[in-house]
């Protein structure tokens, strides 16, 4: 008998892994609180832009596997039920607010079925998934839960869960492990490395990989800093460290930071959690990662000030990018916008563009200028600051863009652009990290 899957909280994780799921050929029923997510789905329409899960949400719909629902009672039916709703930092400290977890597990607990498996893949403290367990144990006996963690990329999404480069499955006992067994098992056949670990281990592996990845990225914009002061290249030091088989080239490209929904609020709630634990000292290091990427960002806004003027009243800037990476429309903790809603309150006119994210942008930070196209964002504009990497900015003719501006002066906070091709335009080119 195949087994039947209901995915709780239908945002950008969820709505990925129910989609993704149903391909596989299971029957999968997703659930969200908010109605008009889910009218959405339901007609086949994705509510945020990932590239190719557009496509597969409409195909799958097509098939009658998937459906969406705000009834709660639809799980009773499933087998497997899957939390992916979110653990936002909260409100008054750096810890995850567990609430939508807490929640999703207590609504879906008296509709569970004997033999039923909650498998979180939200992120979470470690503890959670036991304190969990033992909540399941007293509501829904029946039931038991592991934990596998995701490890998605915004923009590979789809890629990253029908291809993953491993699964990890926290689990107390080898029942739960045959059943994630055989919900994965198309996954598994490809080759997927399948690592069974305990509840902690699985909790801990995802904040450990983004703790790593946060270390790496800040550590080459540590490094942009020295050149700069030191008359160096960060470009070529990240290429000849990147050589070193120990370290690797990846995510070495030196700019103005990581932002997004995981990494920022991950390493906080990771500190939080260990302070809690008595382990804070271990994980102080993190909070100089997370000073270095903020800095980062201030970088960027001092040398505006440096090449214009203390006073940028008088000034536009135009600000190529509102996401915090390309591929995507999140903006949440996207270092762009913060650069551009700072530069603003400094009084300068400041524009935005972006090919995805102005509409995101716009509910974020209504009070900022935005613009459809890039030639109105950039026309008489003083500055252009190039803040997300989108392939639409590194394919701009500077010679095009350099008849529209008042003064041709680009500042590359990705490193991503042809420093020559503008410079032989005629345009000056600071690029974070390099001095020539």
């Amino acid at each position: 008998m195949t087994l039947k899957l209901s995915v709780i909280g239908c945002g950008y994780l969820g709505a990925t892994h129910a989609a993704c799921m149903s391909s596989l050929g299971f029957e999968v029923v997703g659930i969200d609180t908010d109605p008009e997510k889910v009218a959405l789905l339901s007609s086949g329409v994705l509510p945020f832009y990932e590239p190719g899960l557009d496509t597969l949400l409409a195909d799958e719909m097509k098939t009658g596997r998937l459906s969406f629902t705000t009834d709660f009672a639809a799980v009773a039916d499933a087998d497997v039920h899957f939390i992916c709703v979110g653990t936002p930092q909260s409100k008054d400290g750096l810890a995850a607010d567990l609430t939508y977890v807490k929640s999703s597990v207590a609504a879906i607990a008296p509709y569970l079925k004997d033999g039923s498996l909650v498998v979180g893949k939200s992120t979470v403290p470690v503890g959670t998934a036991e304190a969990l367990r033992a909540q399941l144990a007293e509501s829904a006996p029946q039931s038991d839960l592991a934990w596998n963690p995701e490890f998605l990329r915004e923009g590979f999404a789809v890629e990253d869960t029908l291809t993953p480069n491993r699964l990890v499955v926290g689990v107390a006992n080898d029942r739960a492990e045959d059943i994630l067994k055989e919900v994965y098992q198309p996954v598994i056949a490809l080759g997927t490395p399948w690592i069974r670990a305990d509840l902690p281990t699985a909790e801990l592996v995802k904040v450990a990989a983004n703790s790593f990845l946060a270390t790496k990225i800040s550590f080459i914009n540590a490094m942009a800093e020295v050149c700069e002061a030191a008359g160096g290249d960060v470009t070529v030091l990240a290429k000849a460290i990147g050589y070193d088989p120990r370290i690797g080239s990846r995510f070495l490209q030196a700019g103005i930071g990581f932002g997004g929904g995981c990494l920022p609020k991950d390493i906080r709630a990771f500190m939080a959690r260990a302070q809690e634990l008595g382990a804070d000292q271990a994980l102080e290091f993190l909070r100089e990662i997370d000073n270095i990427n903020l800095r980062a960002r201030q970088r960027v806004i001092d040398v505006v000030r440096a090449d214009l003027s203390e006073d940028l009243t008088q000034y536009k800037i135009a600000v190529l990018g509102a996401t915090f990476k390309p591929d995507s429309d999140d903006v949440r903790d996207s270092p762009a916008l913060d650069i551009a809603a700072q530069l603003q309150a400094a009084g300068a006119q400041v524009v935005v563009h972006d090919p995805k994210g102005i509409e995101p942008a716009r509910k974020r930070f209504p009070n900022l200028d935005y613009a459809e196209k890039v030639v109105d964002a950039v026309k008489g504009a003083d500055a252009i600051l190039h803040l997300t990497e989108w392939k639409e900015y590194r394919e701009l003719d500077p010679s095009v863009i350099g008849q529209l501006v008042k003064q041709k002066f680009l500042i590359d906070g990705r490193n991503a652009l042809d420093r020559n091709l503008w410079r032989n335009a005629g345009w000056r080119v600071h690029a974070l990290g390099r001095t020539d």
